[in-house]
């Protein structure tokens, strides 16, 4: 597995469940990834889903980037 290289981080503060925070503390403790590793996948998630709502180029509806 390849990792993409280290980018500096901005602090931020979210808010919660407790139901999630339960479940983010039960992930990490069997895979041993940070929990603020999977916020980060999370919010790329949603960025990829929203992407037509971003502003920038489009590009050619044939070219559509592939969903994950």
């Amino acid at each position: 597995m390849v990792m993409p290289m280290a980018r500096k981080k901005i602090s931020t503060t979210i808010y919660i469940t407790p139901e999630q925070n339960e479940q983010l503390k039960l992930l990490n403790s069997k895979t041993r990834v940070p929990v603020a590793e999977y916020i980060r996948q999370g919010i790329d998630l949603v960025l990829d889903k929203e992407r037509h709502n971003l502003p920038g180029q489009t590009g050619l509806p044939f070219a559509a980037s592939p969903r994950r």
